[in-house]
C-alpha cells in the first residue's frame, strides 16, 4: 500500500500538479513564492520517486514467516501472487531507472552548459569594446554587432552582462541600467542553477508522465523575479519600455536574456501590480507541506523498524 501511495504521488508530482500550477494566473503575482513551491514539488517527485523504490524493496524482501528472510525469489512470488511480484519489479526497475537518468542528466547538463558558457566567455572578452560603457561595472561586455543582444552569462570565474550597439542604441540611460539590473538580478540569484535543476528533472522522468509546461513556467517566474529587482531599482514604467524596446532580442544557448517571447505578458504584469500576501503565505506552506509530509511519510516506519531490530539484538 506504501508503495502505491508513493507511486500515484510521484506521477502526480510530475504530471497534473505541474501542470495546473503552469495554468495558473496567480504565480506571476507572487513569483517568489511559487518559484519556492516549483522547486518544492520538483524536490518531492524525486524523493517520492525513490520512496517508492524503497517501500517496493523492502516488500520484496521483507521476512518469511519465520522472521527470517527469504532467499528463494520463488517464495517471494508465492507470497505476493505472480502479478503483483511481477508489478514490484517493474516499479522498482523503473525507479532505479529515473534514478540513474537523474544523476546522468544532472552530470550531462552541467557539463555542457558550462563548456557551452566558458568558450563563449572567452569569445566575448576578446570582441569586447573595452571603450563602451565600462564605468557601470567590471562585468559590462559591449559587442559591436547592430543585432539587439542583452543577456547575461552565469560562471564561477566571473559573471558577464552582455549588451550589443544595437541594443544601446534603442535605449535611454534610465532604460539601460534596469535592463543591467535585470540581469544582474539573475546573476545574484543564480537563476541558471534552478533552471539547470529543472531540465535535468525534466529529462528524468519519462515523457509519458512529465510536464511539458513546468520548464516554461519556471523561466517566466525567473524573469518576472529579474523583473521585480530591476522595478525597484529604477520603476515600473522604465522596465516596462526596456523590455519593449528589447523585445526581440535574441541570446545564445545557455544564457538568459532580458526579450524574448514572454515580453507581452512581463509588461502587462509590471502594469497590473498586484501583491497576493496570503496566496503566497499559502504557497509557503503547501511547499512545506509537499516536502515534509513525503519525508516523514519515509523516515518514520525506516526509523520505527530500526528501533525493532536495535532492540532485539
Amino acid at each position: 500500500m506504501t508503495a502505491l501511495l508513493f507511486g500515484i504521488l510521484t506521477i502526480a508530482l510530475v504530471g497534473p500538479i505541474p501542470q495546473a500550477l503552469a495554468h495558473a494566473s496567480w504565480p506571476l503575482y507572487a513569483p517568489r513564492a511559487a518559484m519556492t513551491l516549483w522547486q518544492a514539488v520538483a524536490l518531492a517527485a524525486v524523493l517520492s520517486a525513490f520512496s517508492t523504490g524503497l517501500a517496493i524493496a523492502a516488500n520484496l524482501l521483507s521476512p518469511g514467516v519465520n522472521g527470517a528472510p527469504t532467499t528463494n525469489p520463488f517464495d517471494e512470488v508465492e507470497r505476493l501472487g505472480w502479478f503483483l511480484w511481477t508489478v514490484y519489479v517493474i516499479v522498482f526497475a523503473l525507479t532505479l531507472l529515473v534514478g540513474a537518468k537523474l544523476i546522468y542528466s544532472i552530470v550531462r547538463v552541467g557539463v555542457r552548459t558550462r563548456a557551452r558558457r566558458n568558450q563563449h566567455r572567452m569569445l566575448i572578452d576578446l570582441v569586447d569594446r573595452v571603450d563602451r560603457h565600462r564605468e557601470r561595472g567590471r562585468d559590462i561586455r559591449v559587442l559591436d554587432v547592430p543585432a539587439p543582444l542583452a543577456y547575461c552569462l552565469p560562471g564561477l570565474r566571473g559573471s558577464r552582462v552582455v549588451l550589443s550597439e544595437g541594443v544601446l542604441n534603442r535605449l535611454t540611460d534610465d532604460e539601460l541600467s534596469a535592463v543591467i539590473e535585470h540581469e544582474r538580478a539573475h546573476l545574484r540569484a543564480r537563476h541558471d542553477l534552478v533552471l539547470e535543476a529543472f531540465i535535468a528533472l525534466h529529462e528524468a522522468f519519462p515523457r509519458f508522465v512529465r510536464s511539458r509546461s513546468a520548464l516554461g513556467a519556471v523561466e517566466l517566474l525567473a524573469e518576472a523575479l529579474a523583473d521585480d529587482q530591476a522595478a525597484h531599482a529604477t520603476a515600473p514604467a522604465t522596465v516596462g519600455r526596456a523590455l519593449v524596446a528589447c523585445a526581440d532580442a535574441t541570446a545564445p544557448r545557455g544564457t538568459m536574456a532580458v526579450g524574448g517571447p514572454t515580453t507581452l505578458v512581463r509588461v502587462r504584469r509590471l502594469c497590473d501590480v498586484r501583491p497576493l500576501p496570503l496566496v503566497s503565505t499559502t504557497a509557503y506552506l503547501l511547499a512545506v507541506a509537499i516536502l515534509v509530509v513525503p519525508t516523514l511519510a519515509v523516515a518514520i516506519p525506516w526509523l520505527t523498524e530500526l528501533r525493532r531490530l536495535v532492540a532485539h539484538m
